[in-house]
């Protein structure tokens, strides 16, 4: 029982996300709740109040497990003296236990980045192929949905174009819970598809690509200018599955901003007012990570470090003939239930890709 690698590991973490720096910032959030014209700006005084609860669980939570391990440590010397099988079965059970909350705590604290907390934009949009990239599309649709749902996520259709045949053109989800971005920034990139045709009368092996883009929404917090007159505006009427009243008014929305050609489109709602607000945080979002891209190309150009952009640069491919296995080109993942993985249990792949950030 290597209990010295585990209390390393524990206190490694520990010193990795600045458990002391973090207590000290919850005295000067807390010094700061107590000053007279703490609520005169609600909205600045809800943000601290949060910051310093999310700062408290962790602490609390890291806190709890240096304190299981102590104790789980304690049981095993009393099971190495007693040599008691029940009491043996019972830290076994303990150490697979502590194992996962450890894991789980460690993959919590990656998501320490500005944005990670936020809700995600997930866009999809498929390659050259026609019907066969389109319903292959409309698969990763259904994979994050089903995802989404097993971490209790809300997910809000905001755009849906169907396919001429089958599958989409195009989709664009709002996947609202904490730390949805956090964990979907890890499938931004292109999937690739490798199956026997079920369009193919032949039975040929076709290749599929779809791109997947992910971005933070962001709120009224963050600035970013967009000026009137760099915008056009564009009503429609409404399609695919958006309800019943889809087809009954021109309430979808299609922006797009001028100076730099990007377009969102929503609509989700009857509203075409509601569209229109939906669809300018949509262009915020866009707008803002376009620029944070911008700063990291020229960090990277400065540094010498050259990115492969474009449809052969696949971050994970799923291969359903003449085997089944999905593997992650960036972690070498693979995975042998390709089924699962098409059910939405993704978790591994983000685990593994979080992870190996640490290093980056």
């Amino acid at each position: 029982m290597t209990w010295t690698k585990w209390i390393h590991e524990l206190k490694t973490l520990g010193g990795l996300f600045d458990l002391d720096v973090k207590k000290d910032r919850i005295k000067v959030l807390e010094l700061e709740m107590t000053e007279s014209n703490f609520w005169d700006d609600p909205d600045a005084a809800q943000k601290v109040i949060n910051e310093t609860n999310g700062i408290k669980e962790y602490v609390t939570k890291f806190e709890e497990l240096e304190e299981r391990l102590e104790n789980t440590e304690v049981s095993y010397e009393l099971v190495k003296e007693e040599q008691d099988t029940e009491l043996f079965n019972e830290l076994e059970k303990d150490l697979v236990s502590l194992r996962a909350d450890i894991n789980n705590f460690e993959l919590h604290m990656l998501l320490s980045g500005p944005y990670d907390a936020n809700n995600a934009l997930l866009e999809l949009h498929p390659g050259a192929g026609g019907t066969e990239s389109q319903d292959w599309a409309s698969m990763l649709l259904r994979m994050y949905q089903r995802w989404a749902e097993s971490k209790n996520f809300k997910v809000e259709t905001l755009d849906y174009l169907a396919g001429d045949e089958a599958g989409i053109k195009s989709v664009t989800l709002n996947i609202i819970g904490h730390n949805a971005y956090g964990y979907l920034k890890a499938e931004k990139g292109v999937h690739r598809l490798v199956r026997i045709s079920p369009f193919d009368s032949s039975g040929r092996r076709h290749t599929s690509f779809v791109s997947c883009d992910v971005m933070p929404e962001f709120g009224d917090d963050v600035e970013v200018d967009i000026k009137t007159e760099d915008i056009k505006v564009d009503t429609y009427r409404s399609s695919g599955a958006g309800g019943q009243h889809v087809n009954t008014t021109d309430s979808a929305i299609r922006i797009t901003h001028l100076p730099t050609n990007i377009v969102v489109t929503c609509q989700s709602e009857r509203s075409q007012i509601k569209n229109r607000a939906t669809a300018m945080k949509m262009l915020k979002s866009k707008l803002y990570q376009k620029e944070l891209e911008k700063q990291q190309q020229e960090l990277d150009d400065i540094r010498g470090e050259q990115k492969e952009i474009g449809w052969g640069s696949q971050i994970r491919s799923y291969v359903f003939h003449p085997y089944s296995m999905v593997k992650d080109h960036r972690t070498n993942l693979d995975i042998g239930n390709v089924q699962g993985v098409m059910d939405g249990d993704i978790n591994p792949f983000i685990d593994a890709f979080l992870r190996s950030q640490i290093n980056n």
